[in-house]
């Protein structure tokens, strides 16, 4: 039988996360992205098994965190690169709020600064698994074939050719307009 459990986090324990965060962040100062990014990979190996539904939902993400640093062909801009690697920087603390080997909850504070992290960098986010599911889309496309920049540049072109007369269409609403004059 599953039991369901719903708690809402007010704004002093947001502030609560964000200073464990900070002090987090802080400590990590010290570390490499290499260092960061293997404690991020390892958390998401500890939990692999054995964790309530609410946590491996969470790693999910915490992988496309990783994924946005290691993906050379995104190349994800600086400063945006430091700021997921600043929050991931959390995730490198062996003193956690509720240490890790509880069982059940040992894995709770890191699912909600997970949440947390992923609703600031929620646009970076979007914008990379869009960027994911284009490639792959281009990649099934064209087969076994090599795609070049040229290839993506000139796919992406038709696909934004392409959503523009669809809105265009749809604000008309299938009426003409000024251009059917050209």
């Amino acid at each position: 039988m599953a039991f369901e459990v719903t708690f809402e986090l007010s704004d002093s324990d947001l502030d609560h996360f964000r200073d464990v965060m900070k002090k987090a962040q802080q400590g990590a100062k010290i570390l490499s992205q290499a260092s960061i990014l293997d404690n991020a990979r390892k958390l998401s190996e500890d939990v692999k098994g054995g964790v309530p539904a609410f946590v491996s939902e969470r790693i999910k993400k915490l992988e496309t965190l990783v994924a946005m640093i290691e993906d050379s062909e995104w190349q994800i801009p600086e400063e945006e690169k430091n700021d997921v690697l600043t929050a991931l920087a959390y995730f490198s603390d062996p003193e956690d709020l509720v240490p890790d080997h509880i069982p059940a909850l040992g894995f709770l504070d890191d699912a909600i600064m997970i949440e947390l992290v992923a609703e600031e960098l929620k646009d970076d986010i979007e914008a990379f698994e869009e960027f994911c599911a284009y490639r792959e889309r281009e990649q099934a496309r064209s087969g076994d074939a090599p795609i070049t920049t040229e290839d993506w540049l000139d796919a992406k072109r038709r696909e934004l050719h392409s959503r523009m007369r669809n809105r265009r269409s749809t604000r008309r609403g299938g009426r003409s307009s000024f251009r059917s004059i050209f």
